[in-house]
């Protein structure tokens, strides 16, 4: 054996045995380093002759390569023995709460919408949809509304340029009443359907806005009278304010497609600058504040659906629900609704999952 072999041996025997990466590395400065015992040999190949070169340089740099790599197997080996000691050292706690990651809130509007959707459907009440692009006979004109009635100016109302192919003005819906006429031309008595959806009325300010959300209902029955309306009304009221002193008070009024009609007000109290319902409107600390409209459905309306008045009749009603919820969850601004600021978003949003609607639903 050569003295470089038996420097190799020496050297890769060392390495072999160093107990760690601190070890190892004093190894490889010792040997591969600029005054190492290899990096030394490397350096005498400048001063050989030829042939003294052709025959120790070969030997020389096989010294270095074997070094080389006993360091990096035994480099790899320690690396893998210290990662095999931290997995069985440490443990992972798969049992602590995962970070909060962002997400979305349901917006007061969708919120209020399934509230009111699950009361009236204790009550037997159907949702029914429509068009929010209407003509001017499902929106007016079969609802007794006369082409000199206010609703139809231009001002009150957003008319789309051209007709449909009846020559009929089309325009966007002031109201979800059309629903209401074509469940009626579509579906036989009995009737009991809601309908809730997006509304346009030009108008802007602190309480009304360009487009609202508005629900109506209707029912359309033999033998109902006003008695089934207030009874329907209370009862979707307790259940929405979840409040038992929820307190009535319904005024004569007028709608076109409504005799007789009425102005629904409810009992309210001002507390902490926030209106709070509930409770007798002619109470001490208490006010009546209008809520909603109503009324019996007028016969020409049940007539130009093609039923028999003097067989079915029915009522309706219809409220804003914005407003229910500025009501009901203490909102100030109705434009505020449609800004698509996330902050009021958070602060008044639900939780898609962890916030339920009403659970106590209807009381027999």
């Amino acid at each position: 054996m050569s003295d470089y072999q038996a420097m190799q041996a020496q050297l890769v025997s060392e390495i072999a045995a160093a107990a760690d990466l601190g070890a190892l590395e004093a190894l490889r400065v010792a040997a591969l380093g600029k005054t190492g015992s290899v990096s030394a040999l490397l350096k005498t190949l400048g001063g050989m002759t030829p042939d003294e070169r052709q025959a120790k340089g070969p030997q020389i740099h096989a010294l270095r390569e074997a070094v080389t790599e006993a360091i990096a197997a035994r480099k790899a080996a320690l690396e893998a023995a210290a990662l095999d000691a931290k997995l069985a050292a440490e443990r992972l706690d798969m049992t602590l709460p995962a970070e909060a990651a962002p997400q979305g809130s349901v917006h007061p509007v969708s919120q209020v919408m399934d509230e009111l959707a699950e009361i009236f459907a204790d009550m037997g009440f159907a949702v029914a949809t429509g068009p929010e692009i209407e003509d001017d006979w499902h929106n007016f004109t079969a609802l007794n509304i006369p082409e000199t009635h206010p609703a139809r100016a231009m001002h009150d109302t957003f008319y789309f340029p051209d007709t449909d192919a009846e020559g009929r003005s089309m325009l966007l819906r002031t109201h979800t009443s059309p629903v209401q006429i074509r469940t009626m031309m579509r579906e036989a008595p009995p009737i009991r359907i809601i309908a809730p959806g997006r509304v346009y009325r030009s108008d802007s300010d602190a309480t009304h806005t360009p487009m609202f959300h508005q629900i109506e209902g209707l029912v359309i029955d033999r033998g109902i009278h006003l008695g089934h309306l207030k009874y329907t009304l209370e009862t979707f009221l307790k259940a929405y304010f979840e409040r038992d002193d929820i307190v009535l008070r319904l005024r004569p009024s007028y709608f076109p497609f409504t005799e007789p009609s009425a102005e629904v007000d409810v009992g309210y109290a001002q507390e902490k600058g926030r209106r709070i319902v509930g409770g007798d409107g002619d109470d001490a600390g208490h006010a009546w504040m209008e809520l909603l409209g109503s009324g019996m459905v007028h016969p020409r309306v049940i007539a130009n659906c093609g039923l028999d008045p003097d067989e079915w009749q029915g009522f309706a009603f219809g409220v804003g629900v914005d407003r229910l919820a500025m009501l009901k969850y203490g909102m100030d601004d109705l434009r505020a609704f449609f800004d698509g600021d996330l902050r009021w978003l958070a602060h008044y949003g639900f939780g898609a999952l962890s916030v339920p609607t009403l659970s106590g639903g209807i009381s027999a």
